[in-house]
């Protein structure tokens, strides 16, 4: 099952005091807008999400489509047919995409121990 690029989305209390902390440890913005409160940062392969005030646990993310520098990719399970795989295996959704539309879509999981998982597809 390809599930695409991973990320963990974190929920910090101060977006320009967390920017700071995470440069420190090497990563570099990749993407977002920190005047929106979100920003994407990278250290090699590992990337993470920085979201002030848009959610209340850390999030595991996963992005169908694209690659660890959020490029697109030729070969990808779509997010309905990984939604439809997960179904089967008896696996409870959180919220669902919707199974006859096409290009971006997400639905959402927790593991056993209530973690957060997003399954967003952009494309």
């Amino acid at each position: 099952m390809k599930l695409g690029a991973f990320s963990v989305s974190l929920n910090v209390k101060d977006i320009h005091v967390s920017k700071s902390f995470y440069e420190k440890l090497g990563f570099q913005q990749l993407g977002g807008d920190i005047n929106q409160n979100w920003l994407i940062m990278k250290n090699e392969n590992c990337i993470i999400g920085l979201f002030q005030g848009m959610f209340e646990k850390n999030i595991l993310t996963f992005n169908p489509g694209w690659n660890e520098n959020a490029e697109n990719i030729d070969s990808f399970t779509d997010v309905r047919e990984l939604q439809k795989r997960l179904k089967a295996e008896g696996m409870e959704l959180v919220t669902e995409a919707d199974e006859a539309s096409e290009g971006p879509a997400y639905f959402t999981l927790e593991d056993p121990d209530g973690n957060q998982i997003l399954v967003d597809q952009h494309r």
